[in-house]
């Protein structure tokens, strides 16, 4: 069965620290492209940042260029995000995603297969 979890959202000040992980099962962790979605209230799901286990190669949306890290743990299966320097607008439900098809990384929702439920991130100013 595949799961893919969520973890270590909460409630930070502007300005601070959050490192998300998604902890995965059932595949072949080597074989998926990983990403990281967010949604916030009254608005669309959109792409934060996204990494090809295969290629190596990562991807971030423009408002998390220079501030979130994605990156791949082989040996747990797990992928965290290092997200720095939180602003309010990046309050949203954080979910990670793993897609199958070997193309690389990308950050449109519908490539991706398996989806986690999902964790809160609220930055407060």
């Amino acid at each position: 069965e595949v799961q893919l979890v969520e973890s270590g959202g909460g409630s930070v000040q502007a300005g601070g620290s959050l490192r998300l992980s998604c902890a995965t099962s059932g595949f072949a962790f080597e074989d998926y492209s990983i990403a990281w979605f967010r949604q916030a209230p009254g608005k669309e799901r959109e792409g934060v940042a996204c990494i090809s286990n295969i290629d190596r190669r990562s991807d971030y949306a423009d408002s998390a260029k220079g501030r979130f890290t994605i990156s791949s743990d082989f040996a747990m299966n797990t992928v965290y995000l290092q997200m720095n320097s939180l602003k309010p607008e990046d309050t949203a439900v954080y979910y990670c995603a793993a897609d199958s098809r070997q193309l690389g990384a990308s950050m449109i929702a519908g490539a991706y297969d398996y989806w986690g439920l999902g964790t809160q991130v609220t930055v407060s100013s």
